[in-house]
């Protein structure tokens, strides 16, 4: 006899948002009577208000503490969950696939995760605020609305850009985002290293946005191709007309159930 299908679904945020960026997949898979659960980045657990007032939690943020955290809230369910992760959030799904975790993985807007070599040109300009300076190694690092919005909600009305940066926006370890910059320059595996060929992973959809501009679908294919054939079942699908900010773009009710019925029917049993 199989075992259920998961009823529970962990979603896990990305940088430069909180857990509240969740809000409207949380309600809506809420609503198809799964628990949801969406952990905060240790130090995120305060309101994006608190956030932008006190940057500090953002500043001392470290990978290996954020997988550490959201493998205990895992780890303390009774069954394994769907995980789903957007943008940095994708890049830790695909780490605690990687670690034995989850029935099945989702990835939107994935950040690479370790030896993805590609680097497009929006996406070195949607990251420039940051890494144009290397005493911002030490800070935590808010964007302006204009570049949240080149890259986050570019297909956006400016209105509902603007309205989704007041009610999303925090800073970004300024640390991590160099770290993950230089991961493939840096010898040995950092904090973002997977193993692409355990065959003992859980399956894994990598999901890509055709007008994202920081971790735009280039990105994102590269990203699946590392996984060999020989592995557990790794698929790639593209939106298009999405933004980086997926979870909140119009439309966004097709795509959480669309991966969650993949997720559903591809989980390990």
């Amino acid at each position: 006899m199989s075992s259920p299908a998961p009823d529970t679904i962990v979603l896990v945020h990305g940088f430069w948002v909180t857990p509240r960026s969740w809000e409207d997949w949380i309600a809506h898979y809420e609503s198809k009577g799964y628990r949801v659960l969406a952990p905060a980045y240790p130090g995120f657990e305060v309101e994006v208000e608190a956030l932008n007032a006190d940057p500090a939690p953002v500043e001392a943020v470290t990978v290996p503490a954020i997988v550490e955290h959201l493998e205990s809230v895992i780890k303390e369910l009774d069954t394994p969950p769907i995980i789903m992760g957007h943008s940095a959030g994708g890049a830790f799904t695909q780490i605690l696939l990687d670690h034995g975790l989850g029935a099945a993985g989702v990835a939107l807007n994935s950040a690479p995760t370790e030896g993805v070599p590609v680097v497009p040109i929006s996406q070195i300009r949607s990251t420039f605020p940051v890494l144009k300076n290397p005493a911002n190694r030490h800070k935590a690092i808010a964007y302006d609305f204009e570049h949240w919005n080149y890259a986050f909600t570019n297909t956006f009305p400016e209105d509902r850009a603007r309205a989704l940066y007041e009610r999303y926006a925090v800073p970004v370890s300024g640390r991590i985002l160099f770290e993950s910059a230089l991961a493939n320059l840096t010898p040995g595996h950092g904090g973002t290293y997977v193993d692409y060929a355990n065959e003992g992973r859980a399956p894994l959809l990598l999901v890509g946005a055709s007008e994202d501009h920081i971790m735009p679908p280039a990105v994102q294919r590269s990203n699946a191709k590392h996984y060999t054939q020989e592995t557990s079942l790794t698929e790639y699908v593209e939106f298009g007309g999405k933004p980086h900010l997926m979870p909140a773009a119009p439309g966004w009710e097709e795509i959480a159930d669309y991966v969650l019925a993949w997720a559903v029917r591809n989980a390990r049993r």
